[in-house]
């Protein structure tokens, strides 16, 4: 029998499969979330989400630096307050978190760093919904002021990047009317474009102490069955003036990855979220897989399918253990 086809010459070393691989898994192209504490408040390892911290916006800069030396200068923040209520008055006080950890991490590294902040107001209102309440209702218009107010804090404290996760309507034109309003013209809007209602989700919620008090969020954001509605809602993003699109969670929705890949102009962003990282951390802590191996897979396959960046909590692991170097 004669073979003149054999695709298996190109597997046979792993410097002929670096050689020819399609994908990479590149760092430079990812940012890692970090959650930011009240001042005056305890580091705090979140138990869902091992190796990952809640720290104290007065104590980050120290917390941050053996990360930043490791490389990681693309960050996402998220804020964890006690004190919340109906209007979500903390979303952009001076006293939020984020807005002082974002002032201090400018005030040192200025163009050095990439940061990016989470726009909703779950983390600050006392229902834990991304939006304000008529009744038990979400009231979308009324939202979108406190999320306009919300953003041009943010910015104003240093933020080069808003990453809003609300899924309310309108809300990415509205930011970006409020946010041209007060010449800030070139901050970022990372929108999350396509935020499935996810399971993926729980261990986020302990992390950012975020869950809501009653119901749930499927009222506003995405079902999880639906393909061609995440299409419209990459439409009317686009068309109100979206930086970067991003589909959250990532490895339940390879496909709407991809096809926001075919039809966005702009790039593609895709969350590695919470409970993606927690299966994997679990799974390497019971022996049942390599930690470094099915985080490279996982990060391989978003990649493959479409994503021109990655938010993940596996960053710092990839820096640090040298798991791309091995």
């Amino acid at each position: 029998m004669e073979i003149f086809n054999r695709p298996r010459r190109l597997r046979q070393s792993q410097l002929v499969r670096d050689l020819v691989a399609d994908t990479s898994v590149d760092t430079s192209k990812m940012i890692q979330p970090y959650f930011i504490s009240e001042s005056g408040t305890k580091r705090i390892e979140i138990l869902s989400m091992p190796g990952i911290y809640r720290d104290p916006a007065d104590r980050f800069l120290e917390s941050f630096s053996a990360d930043f030396d490791l490389g990681i200068n693309k960050i996402m923040l998220f804020g964890v307050v006690e004190r919340k209520d109906a209007v979500a008055s903390g979303a952009d006080h001076d006293t939020n978190p984020v807005i002082q950890a974002a002032r201090s991490l400018k005030e040192k590294y200025g163009e050095r760093i990439f940061v990016s902040a989470d726009v909703c107001l779950c983390e600050y209102t006392d229902s834990g919904h991304c939006g304000l309440l008529r009744g038990e209702r979400i009231d979308n218009d009324s939202t979108l002021e406190r999320l306009g107010e919300m953003a041009v804090a943010l910015v104003k404290a240093g933020v080069d990047c808003v990453g809003p996760s609300d899924m309310m309507d309108g809300r990415i034109g509205f930011i970006r009317q409020k946010l041209e309003e007060e010449n800030l013209t070139e901050a970022i809007i990372l929108a999350y474009t396509a935020k499935y209602a996810s399971s993926y989700y729980g261990p986020f919620r302990d992390a950012a102490e975020s869950a809501p008090k009653f119901g749930d969020r499927k009222g506003y954001q995405m079902d999880f069955r639906n393909q061609r509605e995440a299409v419209r809602e990459l439409e009317l993003d686009l068309e109100e003036g979206a930086d970067i699109v991003m589909v959250k969670p990532a490895l339940a929705y390879l496909d709407i990855i991809k096809t926001f890949k075919e039809l966005s102009p702009v790039p593609v962003a895709a969350y590695n979220v919470s409970g993606e990282y927690t299966m994997a951390k679990l799974m390497a802590r019971e022996n049942i897989v390599s930690e470094r191996d099915i985080v490279l897979e996982n990060l391989t396959a978003i990649f493959r399918a479409g994503a021109d960046i990655i938010l993940t909590y596996h960053l710092r692991d990839l820096l640090q253990k040298r798991w791309l170097h091995g």
